[in-house]
């Protein structure tokens, strides 16, 4: 059971984005290494996972929601936030509804395995792997700040990875999506 590691590099890159204070939610949040390290940000925290398990790890970190969302209802229905975080996890029909939940000026950090991880290691099955490009079609309607796509070491995996803002409306300009130097 995933949680007591660090966040993710991906996660902590991009977290910055992430307006102070906002509700962000957790996808598949296992143990809550996201949970944690968002929560020690200041932001309140949502997590949801299958497993009672898992959550019980996260206790006293925010707001805990035991559902299987592969197989029965969205949990958290018409409920927005400030970010969204997914790792590690891929449910395509779960797509719309993961970038419908952010609020305007909301951000997506969404990080998972890609095509070519099959050759490495697990998961190897086509419906866990993303393919080229994929991530970025499932943003369309959002300002994509930062995308990668290819091969980490230590270990050894094929990623898809991806952060993009559902900017606010309104003739302010353009907005300023600070880049990590």
């Amino acid at each position: 059971m995933h949680g007591n590691e660090t966040a993710s590099d991906w996660v902590r890159r991009w977290s910055h984005l992430i307006a102070p204070g906002s509700a962000v939610l957790d996808i598949a949040c296992g143990a809550g290494r996201h949970l944690r390290w968002l929560h020690a940000l200041g932001h309140e925290v949502v997590g949801v996972d299958r497993s009672a398990e898992a959550l019980a790890a996260c206790e006293g970190l925010g707001e805990l929601v035991l559902a299987d969302i592969e197989n029965g209802p969205w949990p958290l229905a018409g409920r927005e936030f400030g970010a969204v975080v997914v790792t590690n996890y891929l449910w395509r029909p779960l797509m719309p509804t993961v970038v419908g939940s952010l609020a305007p000026g909301g951000v997506l950090i969404y990080e998972t395995f890609a095509r070519g991880n099959e050759t490495v290691g697990r998961p190897s099955r086509p419906e866990f792997l993303l393919a080229p490009g994929e991530l970025l079609a499932a943003c369309a309607g959002l300002r994509v700040v930062a995308y990668e796509d290819g091969f980490l070491q230590n270990p050894d995996r094929f990623v898809q990875r991806v952060t993009a803002v559902r900017e606010l409306p309104g003739p302010a300009g353009p907005a300023r999506h600070l880049l990590p130097s």
